[in-house]
């Protein structure tokens, strides 16, 4: 096909072996835990148990994030005000962020011994407990709310200039505003969000290691885990994996189906005018509900920062050393799965069948438990080393793994349009392969790569996952460090290892993304 840059064709090569070392990686630890299973493998009450707390939790947390991104969203859409801009960015970090530091930073604040406990016992009113239902429903909602702000923010701002002048025009009250302008974006955007974001807390293991616990707050991961680290059923731990990978998948068609893009109409890309229709009641609750969010969001952060400043210098070596470790498993992740990312995104531009494809092969990186293909990994390799020397290496192949989708939804497009332009220029040129990937892709490819990079640099930093398995000293990581010193009440010293995890997170992602957008 004339059309197609026939330079990428090397490169979509690797990348079918990237899509199949991501589905061995994904699909054969599963087969091997099941196999490795004695006897017949059983769900019991329990499990039964953890899966309606799965599906209500993540339903509950998709929900409430939807229902109070509305307001917020509209309200940055329709305000200009100094700071915006830092508050929208901070809208963009659900991802970014550590788990372990945002309960840490939520413990701060709703905790036993938290700010609104001590408010509350100071005016005479009972005290709050945030473990269980509904401490893994607020860390959820903290975390994924300002995925479907921003969400809804992005479609909002696609509305052109030229349209809201119109309404100013034709003298649009409120609810022709809301017909117009407000319920079309919702109707499209809302639903995939929801779909998102119930995807997302159906595979969190973190929150409901620390917030859940016990036979009414346990999640399927956390059944798993428990299945491996106390039981070592590894039946049932192969069962559940299943089960969690057909809810993982309910919810990704979900958000195929019930997603309704609309065409919002083209402009000439001039500045968005003042919103029409708006009256004093609407200027007071846009302005609550961007106070309201910032405070939510910022707060818990700002408390890390506070009582971490002040740990920092003196932490144990033990905490300095799993940071180092963290650091070189971050930067090994973020290179496999940029390069994993690469190849897969070429290969995408072969067409319709193979972008299904790609899609498809990258959505198990998540849909499949990271404690099951973990453990399916220690079973496939034991017969070469201990579990314990495969701690690392293992930890930093299932998060580049599980990066790669995020990666290619930057990535795939910025390729796409380099080979609609650059490639046949290329083409007509006479480029070898190799240079013209130097020369006309790579060049184009900077922003996205960067980006890429940062962000599984930064999942890899904050994960707690498959090291909680089968971790030692000498193999753990910052978050397992952080994690076990919550577990023995040395809080000082886990605000300080919660602040040293926060500013090497968010400090990998920025140096990542900053040298794409200079390349």
């Amino acid at each position: 096909m004339a059309s197609r840059a026939q330079p990428l064709d090397p490169v979509a090569r690797a990348g079918i072996g990237a899509i199949g070392l991501v589905l061995a990686v994904t699909l054969l630890p599963l087969a091997a835990v099941a196999l490795a299973a004695e006897g017949e493998a059983r769900l019991s009450a329990s499990d039964f148990a953890a899966i309606r707390f799965t599906v209500l939790q993540a339903a509950l947390s998709a929900g409430l994030s939807c229902a109070l991104a509305v307001p917020v969203a509209r309200a940055l859409a329709r305000r200009r005000f100094p700071g915006r801009g830092a508050l929208v960015t901070l809208m963009g970090a659900p991802f970014i962020l550590p788990v372990v530091v945002a309960v840490f930073g939520l413990l701060a604040i709703f905790g036993r011994a938290g700010l609104l406990n001590a408010v509350l016992e100071a005016i005479g009113l009972p005290r709050i407990d945030i473990f269980g239902m509904t401490g893994v429903v607020l860390a959820h909602v903290f975390l994924n709310l300002p995925l479907a702000v921003r969400l809804l923010l992005s479609a909002w701002a696609r509305i052109p200039a030229e349209r809201l002048r119109l309404a100013t025009a034709l003298g649009f009250g409120p609810g022709q505003m809301e017909r117009h302008f407000h319920w079309p974006v919702l109707r499209e955007v809302l639903p995939g969000a929801f779909a998102a974001i119930f995807l997302i807390c159906t595979t969190s293991f973190a929150v409901a290691l620390i917030l859940g616990g016990g036979p009414r707050a346990t999640t399927v991961e956390l059944a798993i885990y428990q299945a491996f680290r106390f039981d070592f059923d590894l039946g049932r731990a192969a069962l559940l994996g299943l089960v969690q990978v057909a809810i993982s998948a309910v919810a990704a068609l979900s958000v195929l189906r019930l997603t309704d893009v609309r065409d919002l109409g083209a402009g000439r890309d001039r500045a968005m005018p003042a919103w029409p229709g708006l009256g004093r009641g609407a200027v007071v609750l846009d302005w609550a509900a961007i106070a309201c969010a910032a405070l939510f969001l910022v707060l818990p952060i700002a408390l890390v920062a506070l009582r971490g400043a002040v740990a920092l210098p003196g932490l144990p070596g033990v905490v300095w050393a799993a940071a180092g470790r963290s650091i070189l498993l971050a930067l090994a992740s973020a290179a496999l799965a940029t390069l994993l990312a690469l190849a897969a995104a070429a290969l995408m531009q072969a067409g319709r069948a193979a972008r299904r494809g790609v899609e498809t092969a990258s959505f198990f990186g998540i849909a499949v438990s990271p404690l099951v293909i973990g453990t399916g990994l220690f079973l496939l390799l034991r017969p070469l080393a201990s579990p314990e020397a495969l701690a690392l290496p293992v930890t930093g192949a299932v998060n580049a793994v599980a990066a790669l989708p995020f990666i290619l939804r930057s990535l795939s497009p910025a390729l796409a349009e380099a080979q609609a332009t650059q490639g046949r220029l290329a083409v007509s040129l006479g480029m070898p392969a190799w240079q013209a990937w130097r020369l006309a892709y790579l060049p184009r490819l900077a922003r996205p790569l960067g980006f890429g990079a940062g962000l599984a640099a930064a999942l890899s930093m904050g994960d707690l996952g498959v090291i909680a398995l089968f971790s030692v000293t000498d193999t753990s990581t910052l978050p397992l460090e952080m994690y076990r010193l919550m577990g023995s009440y040395r809080t000082d010293d886990a605000g300080g290892a919660a602040l040293l995890l926060l500013i090497l997170s968010l400090g990998l992602f920025y140096l990542f993304d900053r040298a794409g957008r200079a390349g």
